[in-house]
């Protein structure tokens, strides 16, 4: 259910009841995009049932989908008609379009065109964990993040949301953990994997990645002591996911290991959506919380900092 996570915490100050919330997506249901329009976004079933409600509650968890359409006319296109357009004018007036007016050209072309493009969707879970103030979001880019918080808080008004910062660096300790030469030195609940970026902050930026390599060698350490730091890292959890942490503290490629995927987990008799939710949340809640405190738990002062009027003190 979920391949990514860039999670939030939630402020003190918001509070929502389900049918609230579900009244408050409402107003934005997502309908397709009509002929003329290039972008359409807003709230679906997440169970997938038409007609069903925007948000669902499983075991006190509660999920959300944005879906995202988009239609798009290639640049090229439409430079090429407008060209053509350019050259009929100039040789029946004499003169050539100018900026102002060759825009305007591309816009109108891009709008006649837009009836004929193919429409293209993308979705984005969002999970909400009331209990413990948490907002987790399926996304692999800072981009689609940000336009799923737009859209949150948009429809839910007094929603405050903080990224997650922890008091260890998440690049801080990634290179650590590369930089370990005894078990004792590697964190309890993760194991690192065969995957990662080394990048240095130097002008050229040079990079060094890792596939499918042992990372508990001198070679890697030795980048390391070098300067170039880990903005990618794979590792394991406990056993039951991996997943690659990334120097922002996004959570990428997560998967759950043989054994507890949800397809492992028998749902005859129950709904495999509510099977997915439970294993899902049940399974990324403990994980998030092990790599937090793994990190030196949470940066507190940060998200004062960020919801501050001011700087700090």
């Amino acid at each position: 259910m979920f391949k990514n996570v860039m999670a939030y915490r939630i402020g003190p100050n918001w509070h929502a009841t389900v049918p609230e919330i579900e009244n408050a997506l409402e107003t934005n249901r997502f309908a397709e995009c009509s002929p003329g329009q290039d972008k359409s976004v807003g709230w679906t079933e997440p169970r997938g049932a038409a007609n069903g409600p925007l948000i669902e509650s499983i075991g006190g968890q509660w999920i959300v989908k944005l879906i995202i359409e988009t239609k798009a006319v290639p640049g090229a296109v439409v430079r090429r008609k407008a060209d053509l357009q350019a050259q009929v004018i100039e040789a029946k007036t004499g003169r050539k379009p100018g900026k102002k007016e060759t825009r305007e050209m591309r816009e109108d072309i891009l709008h006649s065109l837009l009836p004929q493009a193919f429409a293209k969707q993308g979705s984005v879970m969002v999970w909400i964990n009331p209990k413990d103030r948490l907002l987790a979001i399926d996304a692999g880019s800072t981009g689609k993040a940000d336009e799923v918080i737009t859209q949150l808080v948009r429809a839910l008004p007094g929603l405050d949301l903080n990224l997650l910062q922890t008091a260890t660096s998440p690049q801080t300790g990634m290179a650590a953990w590369l930089l370990a030469t005894d078990s004792a030195e590697l964190p309890r609940a993760l194991s690192v994997e065969k995957e990662c970026v080394l990048k240095s902050s130097s002008e050229d930026q040079p990079m060094v990645k890792y596939t499918r390599h042992n990372l508990s060698n001198e070679e890697v350490r030795r980048h390391v002591r070098e300067g170039k730091l880990p903005t990618q890292l794979a590792l394991s959890w406990e056993g039951k996911a991996s997943f690659v942490l990334t120097e922002s503290l996004q959570f990428k490629k997560v998967t759950f290991l043989d054994g507890t995927e949800p397809e492992a987990i028998s749902t005859e008799g129950e709904d495999k959506f509510d099977a997915d939710v439970v294993l899902s949340t049940g399974m990324l809640g403990p994980m998030l919380k092990d790599v937090i405190e793994t990190l030196g738990g949470e940066n507190v002062f940060a998200e004062l900092a960020t919801a501050a009027e001011g700087p700090p003190f």
